[in-house]
């Protein structure tokens, strides 16, 4: 199929379709809403084979989800901010079933005071969910996510809900060019849904997240862990797979941009990263030498990638679109921990919350930051809130 020009919404709800996902449970919210009326309209346009469920609240979204996920079918829900929040008990349950849900969520700020706009803050509460995690850069990321998605998820070495994040409005409401999947590639690509536990069934009656006592608790956290480290190898290979028969090559867990020579290195997450590259082109013409990795995974976390790059640089920064109050930015809190031994200066930049722009002049701040680091070899403020009203910069 040729190119169009549509929302990252529509891009979520077109690779939905195209995976032949057979149940979706929805529940409206604001920037998500769309996300599951275009799925409706394929539904109600026979387009697509899938049974729509409507229900009262996000919380009985993602139990209907986990629900037919655990009768045996592809299952696929959305959420954004409080929606994602009053999931929260019942994400668990996705992870502890190991049941291979794709869930897309479109990262808006959590309420008090009000605001629809994105920020990150949503979903960091959910790291230790037990759910995979990955961001987007664009709406082309985002079809190609939910479908690689499923082939993740589906994995017999993983078996665990993932989540697809993409920024609100940003990607959610803005239009792109992209390559929308036929059916007989996506199709051949994840092959049918086989499950690979028992399922329910109402012929042969069993009990599922039944009371575990503390002599099986342990293991089952330990199992959930360890399928978490393996979803790693499998998470290149679908990457891989992807690349040979799409043409589009995402680089795994995490995706380098002129970093072999670095004296300097931001790592990014989400939309900032389109900005970031122009900032990096630049700068580079001016013999400036400075590198970029996206983050793509916050879960599995990609501990090996991050310290292979930011060994062999000067001075190191992470982006952040979320706070940990009284701390820094979550990925900050990240990659700290998986840099555990090295001494490479590292600086946290705080910036987008709320929906406010990042801009090319916000992200040359945070390069021209990390080159004075380089230089003196001294942090002057290890967290740095960039464009905020009576806050000091750099």
């Amino acid at each position: 199929m040729p190119k169009r020009v549509v929302t990252g919404n529509y891009a979520a709800a077109w690779a939905a379709m195209r995976s032949k996902v057979q149940v979706v449970a929805a529940y409206p919210i604001t920037p998500q809403t769309f996300i599951v009326e275009h799925i409706s309209e394929f539904v109600n346009d026979g387009i697509m084979d899938a049974q729509f469920i409507e229900v009262e609240s996000e919380h009985t979204a993602m139990s209907a989800t986990v629900s037919a996920s655990a009768a045996g079918v592809r299952a696929f829900t959305a959420t954004s901010s409080q929606g994602l929040a009053l999931m929260h008990e019942i994400l668990f349950t996705a992870s502890g079933l190991r049941v291979p849900i794709v869930m897309a969520v479109v990262n808006r700020t959590l309420s008090a005071p009000l605001n629809i706009w994105c920020e990150h803050n949503d979903i960091m509460p959910e790291r230790d969910s037990g759910w995979l995690i990955m961001f987007c850069e664009n709406n082309q990321e985002v079809h190609d996510m939910v479908i690689q998605g499923f082939k993740i998820a589906e994995n017999e070495k993983v078996q665990l809900p993932l989540c697809v994040n993409l920024d609100a409005f940003i990607l959610s409401h803005s239009v792109e060019p992209v390559d929308l999947a036929d059916e007989k590639p996506v199709e051949d690509f994840l092959g049918k849904y086989i499950p690979k536990s028992s399922v329910l069934d109402p012929e042969k009656p069993m009990a599922v997240g039944h009371a575990a006592p503390p002599d099986y608790m342990m293991e089952s956290r330990w199992l959930l862990h360890d399928a978490l480290e393996k979803s790693k190898d499998v998470i290149r290979d679908v990457n891989d797979d992807f690349a040979k028969k799409f043409g589009r090559d995402y680089k795994g867990l995490i995706e380098e941009y002129r970093t072999d020579d670095a004296d300097v290195v931001l790592m990014t997450v989400g939309t900032v990263t389109g900005t970031a590259r122009e900032v990096v082109d630049s700068y580079r013409k001016q013999g400036k030498k400075v590198g970029l990795v996206k983050l793509r995974f916050l879960r599995p976390y990609p501990t090996d990638e991050v310290r292979k790059v930011v060994s062999k640089v000067k001075a190191f920064g992470v982006y952040d679109r979320a706070v940990s109050f009284g701390v820094s930015g979550p990925q900050y809190i990240e990659a700290k921990s998986a840099l555990y031994g090295l001494t490479i200066p590292t600086v946290n930049f705080i910036a987008g919350l709320g929906g406010r722009d990042v801009t090319t002049n916000d992200i040359e701040k945070m390069f021209d930051a990390l080159l004075d680091v380089a230089k003196t070899g001294k942090v002057k403020k290890n967290v740095v809130w960039i464009n905020t009203r009576g806050v000091s910069e750099w």
